[in-house]
């Protein structure tokens, strides 16, 4: 919050009561100047408004006193209404492509280094919007969608896929405050009619190995959606046999407010495959020096489209690296099929090179999830002095599944699988891996760890 805050510049800040209690500590680090403050049963009926505000003060005391000077929401919106009936003029598009008023600061995720705040304005959001709707179709009913966001809104996937275009067709949105441990999805799944679900592999995953989801998935549900990692394919053939519906998988970027791809609804899925770009998009898969690659060849992914950022907020260096000639480049490397589909391969950042020859830890991955005992795992190269880099899997046992599993296991699984250069050569068990909160595996951290041993041993191997 506080790099995010004061990278921004932001003045205002609208704030759940649970959380101010964080306010002492983040604010001096800010240039913030009012707090507007709301709760949960803010918009509630009286009585049940009563009930949960006397739960949380009284009772649980989750609400503690807020000391610093601030407003209430109520307070805020009526200003606004003052405000808007004075007039307020807002420009959706100034070069047609887009680049209008600037609506939103959406900040990356960080997983590959430091969180930079997209420039996405009015016009980014709102086509968006129209580009997701025409992939879903009819598959969308205007008043009638009932969908589950376990991702927190903040984040550009929920933000527009969840809140902004459900919105637009009149559904409904029942959000989880904290989808972890996943138990807490049970009572929203149980308890609504359910159409729509969108997530991540590991929450997808998660919910698989839940009994209780196992035994009585949702009747009502039509369509589930997968972004912001790849999808593997274990997951979603499992998904499709507990369910009776398919993972629609999509691609897309906090620099493309998010969506660049889909599987569109109305025609034909095509499993392990990121679909095809939303209208008005151009895609291309390039080399490094620019040209295009032949189908079926891997090649970075760079993007143009009405939904393209206008740059990062007061990084002109990182704007220069990353759109070029009104291409975003995206640093994802993907594959086209004879169909027009598009596959991701990996982030290019994450290839790991063996004896000069390529590996791609999405692939690797995608190998150990087929293996019951392993509930997740994540794979990065380590430096090796006879092939120059090594893979190595971090593995998290799953404790629904009988039976010690061993390191043994692991490799002679993958061997059966994959080419000897991509078996990992070695494999590290963990409790649980590094996320960020939406649940995307955060592969830097654990090459961060990695970077930190050998650097350990390099040390030790030098000292006298």
């Amino acid at each position: 919050m506080a790099h995010q805050f004061a990278d921004s510049g932001a003045k205002v800040l609208v704030i759940v009561e649970l959380f101010a209690d964080k306010l002492a500590e983040v604010l001096p680090q800010t240039q913030i100047e009012h707090v507007i403050v709301t709760s949960v049963p803010e918009f509630f009926p009286a009585i049940p408004r009563g009930i949960v505000r006397a739960v949380q003060r009284w009772w649980d005391r989750s609400i503690a006193p807020i000391k610093h000077p601030h407003e209430r929401f109520q307070a805020a919106l009526a200003k606004g209404r003052e405000a808007l009936a004075r007039g307020v003029e807002v420009q959706a598009y100034s070069n047609g492509i887009g680049h209008g008023d600037l609506a939103a600061l959406q900040y990356t995720g960080g997983t590959t280094g430091v969180s930079k705040g997209a420039m996405l304005s009015h016009g980014n959001l709102l086509a968006n919007i129209e580009q997701i709707r025409a992939m879903n179709g009819e598959r969308i009913q205007e008043g009638r969608d009932c969908i589950l966001t376990a991702l927190p809104l903040y984040h550009i996937f929920a933000m527009t896929a969840n809140f902004l275009a459900f919105f637009d067709a009149g559904g409904r949105n029942i959000l989880i405050p904290s989808p972890r441990p996943v138990q807490n999805l049970q009572r929203a799944i149980e308890n609504y009619p359910i159409t729509w679900i969108t997530g991540v592999n590991t929450l997808f995953n998660a919910l698989l190995n839940e009994e209780w989801f196992a035994a009585y998935p949702p009747k009502t549900l039509r369509a589930a959606i997968a972004g912001g990692t790849a999808l593997q394919g274990a997951v979603a053939e499992r998904w499709r046999k507990a369910t009776g519906t398919v993972i629609a998988e999509g691609y897309g970027l906090t620099e493309t407010s998010p969506c660049v791809s889909f599987n569109p609804q109305m025609h034909r899925i095509v499993p392990d495959s990121i679909g095809l770009p939303v209208p008005g998009t151009d895609v291309r898969l390039v080399d490094d020096a620019g040209a295009c690659v032949a189908p079926g060849e891997p090649g970075e992914l760079i993007v143009r489209g009405p939904q393209v950022m206008a740059g990062y907020w007061q990084r002109p260096d990182e704007t220069a690296l990353a759109v070029k000639d009104g291409w975003l480049y995206t640093g994802d490397v993907a594959v086209m099929d004879a169909h027009g589909y598009f596959r991701i391969v990996d982030r290019k950042k994450d290839l790991v090179i063996v004896s000069g020859f390529n590996v791609y830890p999405n692939e690797v991955e995608e190998a150990l999830a087929r293996l019951p005992q392993i509930l997740e795992a994540a794979v990065v190269g380590v430096p090796n002095a006879q092939s120059g880099e090594a893979v190595r899997a971090y593995v998290v046992r799953n404790p629904e599944v009988n039976g010690e599993l061993s390191r043994e296991q692991v490799i002679a699984h993958c061997r059966t699988l994959l080419t000897d250069y991509k078996v990992p050569k070695s494999v590290i068990f963990r409790d649980e891996l590094p996320k960020t909160p939406i649940g995307k595996i955060l592969r830097k951290d654990l090459k961060a760890e990695v970077k930190a041993e050998f650097a350990a041993a390099h040390a030790g191997a030098a000292a006298p």
